[in-house]
């Protein structure tokens, strides 16, 4: 599935406040990222799993990335920005 601008992924060290989970890139850099799920997340946000996070451009945001996908170290992929949750089953399962 293709992402415009592509997701860039980091190693989950912990999800806090709900809305914010702190993550190590692959060149080693933490990164806090906003969470747009206010779920409990129950077995996609555990410590260690990879994460798939966008970023933006808009100056006026407080978190530049957000979180998009967990591929869980069981090896499952979740969606869990909920606002794009749909759109992505829409191009993955189109209407015939």
């Amino acid at each position: 599935m293709q992402f415009d601008p592509p997701l860039q992924p980091a190693i989950l060290l912990k999800r806090y406040k709900r809305f914010l989970a702190d993550v190590v890139t692959p060149d080693g850099r933490e990164l806090t990222l906003h969470c747009p799920n206010t779920g409990a997340m129950t077995g996609c946000a555990a410590p260690g799993d990879t994460v798939w996070y966008s970023t933006s451009d808009n100056a006026k945001r407080k978190y530049a990335h957000t979180w998009e996908l967990t591929e869980t170290q069981q090896g499952a992929v979740i969606c869990v920005n909920t606002l794009r949750a749909n759109s992505l089953a829409k191009k993955r399962f189109p209407p015939e």
